[in-house]
């Protein structure tokens, strides 16, 4: 076996990118506080086509190079807006016909090994503060909460860590 390079990966251009039909997932970052996790963020939405990223709250924005330093130019790829309040976001989004999943852990949540998305709809899932979570605000406006299953002592995922297991797993049940 011989590794690829770079050029042998047939990757699209960033207008391809734009002009792509986009994977109907909207990822929301409710108060991230880590610029290494909000660039990943965005470097997972490009690989798997995500249509849009909102960034909430204290999340902060592109241009910034510690953003840039693990997105590698994904914030050029990726639709994304800053909506100052998740709360008025997810109530937005669910008037507009969007199905809301907060990844948390919270009372009757659905395990994501479980959960089966609703393929004629949208579904924008929101990935809460790396000490705080998802607001409860927002878990409870939200249609569903979803659990990624962990079988060992610590209590979470990284948020960057949570954010590409869940679109992979969502990516490979819509398509």
């Amino acid at each position: 076996m011989r590794k690829l390079k770079n050029s042998e990966l047939g990757r699209i251009s960033v207008e391809e990118f734009k002009e792509t039909s986009k994977t109907p997932i909207i990822v929301v970052l409710d108060n991230i506080r880590s610029l290494n996790n909000i660039g990943s963020v965005f470097r997972t939405s490009d690989a798997f086509l995500i249509e849009k990223i909102y960034l909430c709250g204290i999340t902060a924005t592109p241009p910034n190079k510690e953003i840039h330093k693990t997105a590698l130019g994904a914030t050029e790829s990726v639709e994304w807006e800053y909506v100052e309040s998740s709360v008025e976001l997810v109530n937005k989004l669910k008037n507009d016909d969007v199905i809301v999943a907060s990844i948390e852990q919270a009372e009757n949540s659905t395990m994501l090994d479980t959960f089966t998305p609703d393929g004629s709809k949208k579904i924008a899932v929101v990935f809460g503060n790396e000490v705080k979570g998802v607001q409860q605000e927002v878990v409870s406006n939200s249609d569903v909460c979803i659990e990624i299953p962990q079988l060992g002592t610590k209590h979470s995922l990284n948020i960057s860590v949570s954010c590409g297991v869940v679109l992979w797993d969502l990516f490979t049940k819509l398509k």
